[in-house]
C-alpha cells in the first residue's frame, strides 16, 4: 500500500443528504473516471483545464448510476500532488457506494484513515504541522477553535518554527565546520557569538510556546464542574449556560443523583460542563454514590463553578470545596435578585448590605499568616439572567490573561508543545556548556537535540511510526 495505488474513498460523512463525495488520488484516477463518466458536454470536459466542474453522467457497464458533477484537480495543482477527481453525487447513501464500489472494481484501492492528507504531506504540499491542523478544523466546536486551526492551517506555526530551525541549523553548521576542519581558514564562531546565538534560538523556542496553555485551552476547552449545596441552582445554570432544558428542575434537594454532561461555548472557550449531585449527607445510596462522585470530579476540573445561595452562609461543604481547589473555584452567588437593592452585578467589591458578615467567607481567602486576598465572587441570578456577562469575562480572563488580549496564540496541540519545550530546555543545556567552557563537539549535542525536536513538529525529521500514528487519528476520506 503505497504512493503508487490510486484511492478513493466517500469524502462525505455516510448518511442521507444533499449531496455525497467520492474521492478519487492516483495515477489512474483519470484513467477510472474515463471509464465511468459520460459528459454533456464532451469538448469541454476533454480540454477543460484545472479546477473546472463538469456535468454528466456516471455509469457502469454502460449502465446509469446517478447524475453527477465532477471535480478535476490534476497533478501537481491538487490537494494531494496527485491527480485528484471528485465525484458529486445525490445524497442517498445506496448511489454513493455504488459509485465508491465500480471505483474499486476498475482498480482503486480504498483509502485508509488520513490518506489522503498523508500523501498532501509526502509529496510536500503541507508540513506536518499543517497537515494535523486539518484535524482541528473539522473538530472544532466553537469560533475561537476553529480560527486558530485555520491559521495553522495556512502555516503561521509553520513559519514560526521554520525559521527557529534554519537558525539553529545555521548555527550548528559553523559549529560542526570548525570541529571538522580546523587546520582549514573556515569563519568560526567565538564563544561569545555562539552564546549569543543560543539566547536568540532559546527566545525564539520560548516567543513560540508563550500562549501554549490559551491554545492548549481554545482546542480541546475546559472541564467545568458546577457544584453546590442542594437547591442553590445548579441545574438552572447548567440548561441556561446550554440555552436548553437538559437536566430536572425541582425544588426537591437531591433531584441530581448522578453526573450529567454537555458542552457549552461561552466567549469563545468551550467549556465541557459536568453538572453534579449537591454536596451535602447523602440520603438514601444512590445519593451518596452521587455525591462521592461529585468529588471525584472536582478534583479533575480545570474550572470550578461553585453555586452558592446570596446571604445564606458558607456550609461546610462549600468552606471544603473553596480550601481543596483554591484558585480554580469561581464563586457564583446565586439568588441575589431575591435579596433588595443587591441586583447588581460584578465581581464582589461595590455591593453592600446587610448581609455582608454571612457573605464574607466566600469573598476572603488566606494566603500565609494575616494576609487575605479576594477570592472571584460573582452576583448572580440564573432566573433574571444577570452575571452571566461578568462570568464570560472572567473565563475569558483565566484563558487569555488579565488583559483580556484578542490574539490567539498558534501553539496548541501537545505533540507540539512537548517538542517546543524540549527544544527550550536543549538550548538551555547548550548555553550552560558554553558558560562552563566545554568544548565544542559536546555543545554540539544538545544543540543536535534542539534541532531535532523543532523538526519534529512540521516533519522535516520524524519517524514513520509517528506519522502513521498522527494519520490513523484522522476520518477515512480525508
Amino acid at each position: 500500500m503505497g504512493l503508487e495505488d490510486t484511492i478513493v474513498a466517500l469524502a462525505t460523512a455516510l448518511g442521507v443528504g444533499g449531496v455525497h463525495i467520492v474521492r478519487l488520488s492516483g495515477d489512474r484516477a483519470g484513467e477510472i473516471i474515463e471509464k465511468c463518466f459520460e459528459p454533456v458536454n464532451s469538448e469541454r470536459w476533454r480540454v477543460g483545464g484545472n479546477y473546472t466542474l463538469h456535468l454528466g453522467w456516471f455509469k457502469e457497464g454502460g449502465v446509469a448510476i446517478d447524475q453527477v458533477l465532477i471535480g478535476k484537480m490534476l497533478s501537481p495543482a491538487s490537494y494531494t500532488g496527485e491527480d485528484v477527481y471528485e465525484v458529486n453525487c445525490h445524497g442517498g447513501v445506496h448511489v454513493a457506494l455504488r459509485i465508491l464500489r465500480a471505483c474499486l472494481r476498475l482498480g482503486a484501492r480504498e483509502a485508509e484513515a488520513g490518506e489522503f492528507t498523508k500523501r498532501a504531506f509526502l509529496r510536500g504540499k503541507l508540513d506536518l504541522a499543517q497537515a494535523e491542523a486539518v484535524v482541528d478544523v473539522i473538530a472544532a466546536r466553537t469560533d475561537s477553535a476553529g480560527e486558530l486551526a485555520t491559521s495553522q492551517l495556512a502555516g503561521v506555526l509553520s513559519r514560526d518554527v521554520q525559521s527557529l530551525r534554519e537558525f539553529i541549523l545555521e548555527t550548528l553548521a559553523f559549529l560542526e565546520a570548525g570541529i571538522d576542519f580546523p587546520e582549514d581558514e573556515v569563519e568560526a564562531l567565538d564563544r561569545a557569538e555562539l552564546k549569543r546565538r543560543l539566547m536568540k534560538s532559546k527566545e525564539k523556542a520560548e516567543a513560540i510556546l508563550e500562549g501554549s496553555g490559551t491554545g492548549k485551552i481554545l482546542r480541546e476547552g475546559l472541564i467545568t464542574v458546577i457544584c453546590g449545596r442542594p437547591n442553590a441552582g445548579k441545574s438552572s445554570l447548567m440548561n441556561a449556560l446550554l440555552k436548553e432544558e437538559r437536566a430536572i428542575v425541582t425544588d426537591l434537594p437531591g433531584t441530581t443523583r448522578d453526573e450529567i454532561r454537555e458542552s457549552a461555548s461561552l466567549g469563545g472557550v468551550l467549556l465541557h460542563l459536568v453538572d453534579t449531585a449537591g454536596l451535602r449527607q447523602g440520603e438514601g445510596e444512590a445519593e451518596r454514590l452521587g455525591i462521592e462522585r461529585a468529588w471525584q470530579a472536582l478534583a479533575r476540573a480545570d474550572l470550578i463553578l461553585l453555586v452558592t445561595v446570596a446571604g445564606e452562609a458558607p456550609a461546610e461543604e462549600e468552606r471544603k470545596v473553596m480550601s481543596l481547589y483554591g484558585d480554580r473555584v469561581v464563586v457564583l452567588r446565586n439568588k441575589t435578585d431575591l435579596l433588595p437593592g443587591r441586583r447588581n452585578s460584578g465581581v464582589w467589591g461595590g455591593a453592600t448590605g446587610e448581609n455582608d458578615d454571612i457573605d464574607e467567607p466566600f469573598r476572603l481567602s488566606r494566603v500565609g499568616g494575616d494576609r487575605k486576598e479576594r477570592r472571584v465572587c460573582l452576583n448572580f441570578s440564573v432566573r433574571e439572567g444577570y452575571g452571566f456577562d461578568d462570568l464570560e469575562r472572567e473565563i475569558k480572563r483565566r484563558v487569555y490573561g488579565a488583559e483580556l488580549s484578542d490574539r490567539r496564540p498558534v501553539l496548541s496541540n501537545v505533540r507540539h508543545i512537548t517538542a517546543m519545550e524540549r527544544c527550550r530546555e536543549s538550548l538551555v543545556k547548550a548555553l550552560a556548556a558554553v558558560d562552563a567552557g566545554y568544548p565544542w563537539d559536546i555543545v554540539t549535542v544538545d544543540l543536535r537535540e534542539s534541532l531535532r525536536q523543532v523538526s519534529s513538529v512540521t516533519g522535516d525529521s520524524v519517524d514513520e511510526t509517528l506519522i502513521n500514528d498522527i494519520f490513523n487519528r484522522f476520518c477515512i476520506g480525508k
